[in-house]
Protein backbone atom coordinates (compact mmCIF):
# COMPACT_ATOMS: atom_id res chain seq x y z
CA UNK A 1 0.00 0.00 0.00
CA UNK A 2 1.31 3.15 -0.75
CA UNK A 3 1.51 6.05 2.06
CA UNK A 4 2.43 9.52 1.54
CA UNK A 5 3.51 12.19 4.39
CA UNK A 6 4.41 15.10 5.68
CA UNK A 7 7.87 16.28 6.00
CA UNK A 8 8.42 15.88 10.34
CA UNK A 9 8.91 19.55 11.73
CA UNK A 10 12.18 20.25 13.30
CA UNK A 11 12.52 19.47 17.07
CA UNK A 12 14.15 21.84 19.87
CA UNK A 13 17.46 21.80 20.44
CA UNK A 14 18.69 18.66 22.11
CA UNK A 15 15.01 17.24 21.24
CA UNK A 16 15.68 15.80 17.79
CA UNK A 17 15.89 12.72 16.73
CA UNK A 18 19.56 11.19 16.93
CA UNK A 19 20.83 13.94 19.83
CA UNK A 20 21.98 11.32 22.06
CA UNK A 21 25.70 11.81 20.16
CA UNK A 22 25.46 15.42 21.18
CA UNK A 23 28.45 17.21 22.93
CA UNK A 24 28.79 20.93 24.67
CA UNK A 25 31.94 22.96 24.93
CA UNK A 26 31.81 25.44 28.31
CA UNK A 27 32.87 29.17 28.31
CA UNK A 28 36.18 28.21 29.39
CA UNK A 29 36.88 25.91 25.78
CA UNK A 30 36.74 22.88 27.53
CA UNK A 31 34.46 19.84 26.07
CA UNK A 32 32.48 18.28 28.36
CA UNK A 33 31.70 14.30 27.73
CA UNK A 34 29.50 13.06 25.29
CA UNK A 35 26.78 10.35 25.85
CA UNK A 36 27.66 7.05 23.62
CA UNK A 37 25.37 6.63 21.07
CA UNK A 38 23.40 3.56 21.49
CA UNK A 39 23.56 0.81 18.88
CA UNK A 40 22.07 -2.54 18.45
CA UNK A 41 18.44 -3.88 19.06
CA UNK A 42 19.16 -1.04 22.16
CA UNK A 43 18.99 1.70 19.93
CA UNK A 44 15.73 0.63 18.18
CA UNK A 45 13.97 -0.65 21.62
CA UNK A 46 14.74 2.56 23.52
CA UNK A 47 11.85 4.84 22.78
CA UNK A 48 9.59 7.56 23.71
CA UNK A 49 6.07 5.66 24.84
CA UNK A 50 4.43 8.17 22.09
CA UNK A 51 6.62 6.32 19.28
CA UNK A 52 4.78 2.51 20.67
CA UNK A 53 1.61 4.01 20.47
CA UNK A 54 2.03 5.36 17.13
CA UNK A 55 3.72 1.89 16.16
CA UNK A 56 0.91 0.03 17.79
CA UNK A 57 -1.67 1.71 15.92
CA UNK A 58 0.10 1.28 12.65
CA UNK A 59 0.41 -2.67 13.32
CA UNK A 60 -3.73 -2.48 13.21
CA UNK A 61 -3.79 -0.20 10.82
CA UNK A 62 -2.02 -2.46 8.63
CA UNK A 63 -4.01 -5.66 9.38
CA UNK A 64 -7.07 -4.34 7.36
CA UNK A 65 -5.64 -5.22 4.12
CA UNK A 66 -6.11 -9.07 4.50
CA UNK A 67 -8.11 -9.33 7.54
CA UNK A 68 -11.21 -10.35 5.94
CA UNK A 69 -9.86 -12.24 3.48
CA UNK A 70 -10.31 -15.61 5.98
CA UNK A 71 -13.97 -14.52 6.74
CA UNK A 72 -15.03 -14.11 2.62
CA UNK A 73 -16.49 -17.54 2.14
CA UNK A 74 -18.15 -17.01 5.85
CA UNK A 75 -19.76 -13.84 4.92
CA UNK A 76 -21.64 -14.71 1.64
CA UNK A 77 -22.76 -17.99 3.09
CA UNK A 78 -24.57 -16.00 6.44
CA UNK A 79 -25.27 -13.73 4.54
CA UNK A 80 -26.57 -15.12 1.51
CA UNK A 81 -24.49 -13.18 -0.56
CA UNK A 82 -22.17 -13.89 -4.03
CA UNK A 83 -18.68 -14.10 -4.37
CA UNK A 84 -18.80 -10.84 -6.74
CA UNK A 85 -20.70 -8.68 -3.94
CA UNK A 86 -18.53 -10.27 -1.14
CA UNK A 87 -15.38 -8.73 -2.89
CA UNK A 88 -16.93 -4.98 -3.26
CA UNK A 89 -15.59 -4.67 0.36
CA UNK A 90 -12.26 -4.76 -1.38
CA UNK A 91 -13.80 -2.39 -3.98
CA UNK A 92 -15.04 0.41 -1.63
CA UNK A 93 -12.09 0.19 0.71
CA UNK A 94 -9.17 0.71 -1.52
CA UNK A 95 -10.87 3.17 -3.83
CA UNK A 96 -12.18 5.83 -0.73
CA UNK A 97 -8.52 4.91 -0.07
CA UNK A 98 -7.11 6.01 -3.60
CA UNK A 99 -9.20 9.26 -3.61
CA UNK A 100 -8.44 10.11 -0.43
CA UNK A 101 -4.71 9.72 -0.75
CA UNK A 102 -5.30 13.19 -3.31
CA UNK A 103 -6.35 14.93 -0.16
CA UNK A 104 -4.29 13.61 2.84
CA UNK A 105 -1.36 16.00 2.04
CA UNK A 106 -4.06 18.65 1.89
CA UNK A 107 -5.72 18.11 5.18
CA UNK A 108 -2.32 16.89 7.29
CA UNK A 109 -0.52 20.47 5.85
CA UNK A 110 -3.37 22.46 7.46
CA UNK A 111 -4.61 20.42 10.65
CA UNK A 112 -0.82 18.36 11.85
CA UNK A 113 -0.18 15.40 11.95
CA UNK A 114 -1.35 14.67 15.38
CA UNK A 115 -5.07 15.70 14.66
CA UNK A 116 -4.58 14.21 11.64
CA UNK A 117 -3.97 10.54 12.89
CA UNK A 118 -6.41 11.07 15.51
CA UNK A 119 -8.98 11.46 12.80
CA UNK A 120 -7.98 8.31 10.94
CA UNK A 121 -8.38 6.61 13.82
CA UNK A 122 -11.74 7.62 15.29
CA UNK A 123 -13.13 6.62 11.69
CA UNK A 124 -11.46 3.35 11.53
CA UNK A 125 -12.91 2.48 14.97
CA UNK A 126 -16.42 3.61 14.03
CA UNK A 127 -16.51 1.84 10.45
CA UNK A 128 -14.97 -1.41 11.68
CA UNK A 129 -17.56 -1.62 14.37
CA UNK A 130 -20.12 -0.72 12.19
CA UNK A 131 -19.00 -3.23 9.79
CA UNK A 132 -19.27 -5.60 12.40
CA UNK A 133 -22.78 -5.11 13.35
CA UNK A 134 -24.12 -5.11 10.17
CA UNK A 135 -27.16 -7.64 8.32
CA UNK A 136 -25.92 -7.03 4.94
CA UNK A 137 -22.91 -7.18 2.38
CA UNK A 138 -24.31 -3.69 1.19
CA UNK A 139 -23.65 -2.20 4.37
CA UNK A 140 -20.59 -3.84 4.96
CA UNK A 141 -19.47 -2.62 2.14
CA UNK A 142 -20.55 0.77 2.76
CA UNK A 143 -18.97 1.05 5.93
CA UNK A 144 -15.34 -0.46 5.04
CA UNK A 145 -15.38 2.66 2.50
CA UNK A 146 -15.53 4.96 5.74
CA UNK A 147 -12.38 2.70 6.77
CA UNK A 148 -11.11 2.96 4.12
CA UNK A 149 -10.74 7.07 4.42
CA UNK A 150 -9.97 6.37 8.23
CA UNK A 151 -6.96 4.05 7.33
CA UNK A 152 -5.74 6.73 4.09
CA UNK A 153 -5.73 9.31 6.93
CA UNK A 154 -4.01 7.56 9.20
CA UNK A 155 -1.39 5.91 7.25
CA UNK A 156 -0.37 8.53 5.00
CA UNK A 157 1.01 10.68 8.56
CA UNK A 158 1.96 7.48 10.42
CA UNK A 159 5.95 7.44 8.82
CA UNK A 160 6.67 11.25 9.83
CA UNK A 161 4.80 11.00 13.01
CA UNK A 162 7.66 8.40 13.96
CA UNK A 163 10.16 9.70 12.50
CA UNK A 164 9.59 13.41 14.71
CA UNK A 165 9.37 11.54 17.61
CA UNK A 166 12.10 9.05 17.65
CA UNK A 167 14.94 8.69 19.19
CA UNK A 168 18.14 7.59 17.70
CA UNK A 169 18.72 8.21 13.07
CA UNK A 170 16.03 8.52 11.00
CA UNK A 171 16.83 5.72 9.35
CA UNK A 172 15.98 3.72 12.94
CA UNK A 173 13.02 4.91 12.87
CA UNK A 174 12.32 4.15 9.50
CA UNK A 175 12.82 0.86 10.23
CA UNK A 176 10.67 1.05 13.90
CA UNK A 177 7.94 1.67 10.85
CA UNK A 178 8.84 -0.97 8.60
CA UNK A 179 8.33 -3.36 11.39
CA UNK A 180 5.17 -2.65 12.03
CA UNK A 181 4.31 -2.37 8.63
CA UNK A 182 5.54 -5.97 8.31
CA UNK A 183 3.69 -7.42 11.36
CA UNK A 184 0.36 -5.94 10.66
CA UNK A 185 0.47 -7.15 6.71
CA UNK A 186 1.58 -10.60 7.96
CA UNK A 187 -0.75 -11.02 11.50
CA UNK A 188 -3.93 -9.44 9.91
CA UNK A 189 -5.22 -12.42 7.65
CA UNK A 190 -4.16 -14.84 10.74
CA UNK A 191 -5.81 -12.74 13.43
CA UNK A 192 -8.66 -12.60 11.07
CA UNK A 193 -9.13 -16.19 10.97
CA UNK A 194 -8.57 -16.39 14.15
CA UNK A 195 -11.69 -14.12 15.40
CA UNK A 196 -13.62 -15.35 12.46
CA UNK A 197 -13.87 -18.79 13.74
CA UNK A 198 -15.78 -16.95 16.99
CA UNK A 199 -18.09 -15.43 14.16
CA UNK A 200 -17.06 -13.42 11.04
CA UNK A 201 -18.33 -9.99 13.08
CA UNK A 202 -15.07 -11.16 15.09
CA UNK A 203 -12.09 -9.25 13.38
CA UNK A 204 -14.21 -6.18 12.60
CA UNK A 205 -15.39 -6.02 16.48
CA UNK A 206 -11.22 -7.07 16.92
CA UNK A 207 -9.87 -4.07 15.08
CA UNK A 208 -12.27 -1.67 16.96
CA UNK A 209 -10.96 -2.17 20.08
CA UNK A 210 -7.46 -2.72 19.42
CA UNK A 211 -7.75 0.69 17.61
CA UNK A 212 -9.10 2.24 20.90
CA UNK A 213 -6.28 1.45 23.19
CA UNK A 214 -4.13 3.24 20.03
CA UNK A 215 -6.60 6.00 20.06
CA UNK A 216 -6.06 6.21 23.64
CA UNK A 217 -2.28 5.89 23.55
CA UNK A 218 -1.76 8.52 20.61
CA UNK A 219 -4.05 11.39 22.29
CA UNK A 220 -2.54 10.94 25.67
CA UNK A 221 1.56 10.16 24.69
CA UNK A 222 1.79 11.62 21.56
CA UNK A 223 2.95 15.40 21.50
CA UNK A 224 1.08 18.22 19.59
CA UNK A 225 2.32 18.46 16.16
CA UNK A 226 0.91 21.75 13.97
CA UNK A 227 1.38 22.03 10.56
CA UNK A 228 4.75 23.15 8.95
CA UNK A 229 5.76 23.32 5.58
CA UNK A 230 3.77 24.31 2.21
CA UNK A 231 0.22 23.71 2.46
CA UNK A 232 -0.72 21.31 -0.98
CA UNK A 233 -4.09 20.70 -2.80
CA UNK A 234 -5.63 17.99 -4.17
CA UNK A 235 -4.87 19.16 -7.57
CA UNK A 236 -0.83 18.81 -7.03
CA UNK A 237 -1.09 14.72 -6.74
CA UNK A 238 -3.30 15.38 -10.16
CA UNK A 239 -0.39 17.77 -12.29
CA UNK A 240 2.45 15.76 -10.54
CA UNK A 241 1.16 13.35 -13.40
CA UNK A 242 1.49 15.23 -16.53
CA UNK A 243 5.60 13.95 -15.87
CA UNK A 244 5.60 10.99 -18.35
CA UNK A 245 7.57 9.00 -16.18
CA UNK A 246 5.27 8.89 -13.16
CA UNK A 247 2.16 8.23 -15.35
CA UNK A 248 3.78 5.07 -16.76
CA UNK A 249 4.97 3.77 -13.37
CA UNK A 250 1.29 5.07 -12.40
CA UNK A 251 -0.81 2.52 -15.63
CA UNK A 252 1.55 -0.02 -14.64
CA UNK A 253 0.80 -0.07 -10.90
CA UNK A 254 -2.97 0.06 -12.37
CA UNK A 255 -2.48 -3.23 -13.74
CA UNK A 256 0.22 -4.48 -11.50
CA UNK A 257 -2.64 -4.04 -8.10
CA UNK A 258 -5.65 -5.67 -10.66
CA UNK A 259 -3.58 -9.08 -10.03
CA UNK A 260 -2.30 -8.47 -6.53
CA UNK A 261 -5.84 -8.24 -5.43
CA UNK A 262 -7.15 -11.07 -7.79
CA UNK A 263 -4.76 -12.93 -5.41
CA UNK A 264 -6.25 -11.62 -1.91
CA UNK A 265 -10.43 -11.45 -3.21
CA UNK A 266 -10.28 -15.05 -5.21
CA UNK A 267 -7.73 -17.09 -3.25
CA UNK A 268 -9.98 -18.22 -0.42
CA UNK A 269 -12.66 -19.11 -3.08
CA UNK A 270 -10.04 -20.77 -4.70
CA UNK A 271 -9.87 -23.45 -1.93
CA UNK A 272 -13.20 -24.39 -1.26
CA UNK A 273 -12.57 -27.18 1.63
CA UNK A 274 -10.48 -24.56 3.59
CA UNK A 275 -11.44 -23.31 6.87
CA UNK A 276 -11.64 -19.65 7.97
CA UNK A 277 -8.18 -20.67 9.93
CA UNK A 278 -6.63 -22.40 7.24
CA UNK A 279 -6.85 -19.53 4.74
CA UNK A 280 -5.51 -17.33 7.77
CA UNK A 281 -2.68 -19.22 8.18
CA UNK A 282 -2.42 -19.50 4.44
CA UNK A 283 -2.06 -15.60 3.42
CA UNK A 284 -0.37 -15.70 7.15
CA UNK A 285 2.53 -17.11 5.25
CA UNK A 286 1.81 -14.79 2.50
CA UNK A 287 2.08 -11.63 4.26
CA UNK A 288 5.41 -12.72 6.25
CA UNK A 289 7.10 -13.82 2.63
CA UNK A 290 5.90 -10.13 1.48
CA UNK A 291 7.12 -8.48 4.53
CA UNK A 292 10.23 -9.94 4.56
CA UNK A 293 11.42 -9.62 0.78
CA UNK A 294 9.98 -6.55 0.59
CA UNK A 295 13.03 -5.16 2.87
CA UNK A 296 15.52 -7.63 2.93
CA UNK A 297 15.77 -9.19 -1.00
CA UNK A 298 14.49 -6.45 -2.86
CA UNK A 299 17.73 -3.87 -2.03
CA UNK A 300 19.69 -7.13 -3.29
CA UNK A 301 17.70 -7.67 -6.18
CA UNK A 302 18.15 -3.76 -7.47
CA UNK A 303 21.24 -3.88 -6.68
CA UNK A 304 21.98 -6.85 -8.78
CA UNK A 305 19.85 -5.99 -11.95
CA UNK A 306 19.13 -2.31 -11.87
CA UNK A 307 15.37 -1.31 -10.65
CA UNK A 308 13.60 -1.06 -14.13
CA UNK A 309 15.28 -4.44 -15.27
CA UNK A 310 14.07 -6.17 -11.78
CA UNK A 311 10.40 -4.53 -11.54
CA UNK A 312 9.62 -5.90 -15.11
CA UNK A 313 11.62 -9.77 -13.96
CA UNK A 314 9.03 -9.39 -11.14
CA UNK A 315 6.05 -8.36 -12.84
CA UNK A 316 6.36 -11.24 -15.28
CA UNK A 317 7.02 -13.89 -12.52
CA UNK A 318 3.98 -12.81 -11.15
CA UNK A 319 2.22 -13.06 -14.06
CA UNK A 320 3.25 -16.66 -14.39
CA UNK A 321 2.49 -17.29 -11.06
CA UNK A 322 -0.94 -16.29 -11.82
CA UNK A 323 -1.20 -17.98 -14.99
CA UNK A 324 -0.35 -21.08 -12.83
CA UNK A 325 -2.92 -20.46 -10.48
CA UNK A 326 -5.45 -20.67 -13.54
CA UNK A 327 -3.91 -23.24 -15.02
CA UNK A 328 -4.46 -25.37 -11.51
CA UNK A 329 -7.12 -24.24 -9.85
CA UNK A 330 -8.34 -27.83 -8.75
CA UNK A 331 -5.13 -28.61 -7.27
CA UNK A 332 -5.27 -27.28 -3.69
CA UNK A 333 -1.93 -27.61 -2.98
CA UNK A 334 -0.58 -26.02 -6.27
CA UNK A 335 -3.10 -22.97 -5.31
CA UNK A 336 -1.76 -22.85 -2.00
CA UNK A 337 1.90 -22.87 -2.94
CA UNK A 338 1.25 -20.81 -5.67
CA UNK A 339 -0.72 -18.10 -3.00
CA UNK A 340 2.24 -17.90 -1.09
CA UNK A 341 4.66 -17.78 -3.51
CA UNK A 342 3.09 -14.62 -4.66
CA UNK A 343 3.86 -12.77 -1.51
CA UNK A 344 7.86 -12.64 -2.93
CA UNK A 345 7.09 -11.11 -6.15
CA UNK A 346 4.39 -8.50 -4.30
CA UNK A 347 6.63 -7.68 -1.81
CA UNK A 348 10.15 -7.47 -4.24
CA UNK A 349 7.90 -5.15 -6.56
CA UNK A 350 6.52 -2.99 -3.91
CA UNK A 351 9.79 -2.07 -2.77
CA UNK A 352 11.16 -1.31 -6.05
CA UNK A 353 8.12 0.48 -7.99
CA UNK A 354 7.92 2.61 -4.79
CA UNK A 355 11.74 3.42 -5.79
CA UNK A 356 10.77 4.11 -9.24
CA UNK A 357 8.16 6.05 -7.92
CA UNK A 358 10.05 8.32 -5.81
CA UNK A 359 12.76 9.89 -8.82
CA UNK A 360 10.22 9.67 -11.25
CA UNK A 361 8.92 13.26 -11.25
CA UNK A 362 10.75 16.50 -10.04
CA UNK A 363 8.30 17.19 -7.27
CA UNK A 364 7.85 16.76 -3.95
CA UNK A 365 7.72 12.93 -2.56
CA UNK A 366 4.53 13.18 -0.65
CA UNK A 367 3.00 14.83 -4.27
CA UNK A 368 4.68 11.75 -6.15
CA UNK A 369 3.40 9.05 -3.73
CA UNK A 370 -0.24 10.43 -3.26
CA UNK A 371 -0.19 10.50 -7.52
CA UNK A 372 0.61 6.92 -7.59
CA UNK A 373 -1.84 5.91 -5.04
CA UNK A 374 -4.61 6.84 -6.30
CA UNK A 375 -3.63 5.19 -9.80
CA UNK A 376 -2.84 1.72 -8.20
CA UNK A 377 -5.30 1.89 -5.94
CA UNK A 378 -8.03 2.58 -8.90
CA UNK A 379 -6.45 -0.83 -9.96
CA UNK A 380 -6.87 -2.70 -6.47
CA UNK A 381 -10.42 -1.45 -6.57
CA UNK A 382 -11.46 -3.00 -9.94
CA UNK A 383 -9.32 -5.96 -9.58
CA UNK A 384 -11.54 -8.01 -7.04
CA UNK A 385 -15.06 -7.53 -8.31
CA UNK A 386 -14.07 -8.11 -11.91
CA UNK A 387 -12.08 -11.23 -10.92
CA UNK A 388 -15.32 -13.06 -8.81
CA UNK A 389 -17.76 -11.86 -11.10
CA UNK A 390 -15.52 -13.98 -14.00
CA UNK A 391 -15.61 -16.80 -11.79
CA UNK A 392 -19.33 -16.47 -11.13
CA UNK A 393 -20.06 -16.23 -14.99
CA UNK A 394 -17.21 -18.31 -16.61
CA UNK A 395 -15.10 -21.04 -14.31
CA UNK A 396 -13.19 -20.95 -11.39
CA UNK A 397 -9.80 -20.63 -13.52
CA UNK A 398 -11.22 -17.18 -14.83
CA UNK A 399 -10.20 -14.93 -12.27
CA UNK A 400 -6.32 -15.78 -12.27
CA UNK A 401 -6.43 -15.81 -16.03
CA UNK A 402 -7.68 -12.05 -15.60
CA UNK A 403 -5.26 -11.30 -13.16
CA UNK A 404 -2.27 -12.87 -14.67
CA UNK A 405 -3.34 -10.93 -17.94
CA UNK A 406 -3.38 -7.71 -16.48
CA UNK A 407 -0.22 -7.81 -14.97
CA UNK A 408 1.08 -9.12 -18.50
CA UNK A 409 0.06 -5.83 -19.20
CA UNK A 410 1.45 -4.03 -16.96
CA UNK A 411 4.81 -5.80 -17.58
CA UNK A 412 4.78 -4.54 -21.29
CA UNK A 413 4.17 -1.12 -20.46
CA UNK A 414 6.71 -0.79 -17.91
CA UNK A 415 9.07 -2.95 -20.77
CA UNK A 416 7.85 -0.57 -23.49
CA UNK A 417 8.30 2.47 -21.07
CA UNK A 418 12.24 1.50 -19.43
CA UNK A 419 14.31 4.43 -21.28
CA UNK A 420 11.92 6.61 -19.69
CA UNK A 421 11.78 5.58 -16.80
CA UNK A 422 15.25 4.86 -16.18
CA UNK A 423 15.92 7.85 -16.55
CA UNK A 424 14.47 8.88 -13.41
CA UNK A 425 15.28 6.19 -10.88
CA UNK A 426 18.61 6.71 -9.47
CA UNK A 427 20.37 3.83 -8.02
CA UNK A 428 20.71 3.58 -4.64
CA UNK A 429 23.07 1.97 -2.50
CA UNK A 430 21.51 -0.56 -0.64
CA UNK A 431 20.50 0.45 3.08
CA UNK A 432 20.86 3.93 2.53
CA UNK A 433 18.27 6.08 4.49
CA UNK A 434 17.39 7.76 0.83
CA UNK A 435 16.55 4.27 -0.24
CA UNK A 436 14.76 3.05 2.92
CA UNK A 437 12.03 6.17 2.79
CA UNK A 438 11.21 5.41 -0.57
CA UNK A 439 10.13 2.26 0.06
CA UNK A 440 8.33 2.90 3.10
CA UNK A 441 6.92 6.41 2.00
CA UNK A 442 4.97 4.47 -0.91
CA UNK A 443 4.48 0.84 0.08
CA UNK A 444 2.26 -0.64 2.40
CA UNK A 445 0.69 -3.22 0.54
Amino acid sequence: MTTQHTSPPESPAGSHAGSHATGSTSSTGTSTTTETPRTGVRAYLDQPRAVWAVAFACVIAFMGIGLVDPILKSIAAELDATASQVSLMFTSYMAIMGVAMLVTGAVSSRIGPKRTLMAGLVLIIVFSALAGSSSTVGQIVGFRAGWGLGNALFVATALSTIVMAARGSTGQAIILFEAALGIGIASGPLIGGLLGQISWRGPFYGVAALMVIGLLATTFLLPKTPPTGRKTTPLDPLRALRHRSLLLIGITAIFYNIGFFTILAAGPFALPTAGILQIGWIFFGWGILLAVTSVAVAPLVQRAMGTVPAIITMLFLFAVDLLVLAVFTSHTVVVVIGIIASGAFIGINNTLVTEAVMGAAPVERPVASAAYSFLRFCGGAVGPYVALKLSESVNAHAPFVFGAAAVLVGTIVMFLGRRTITGHTPHSQVGSEDEAEAVLVGDLD
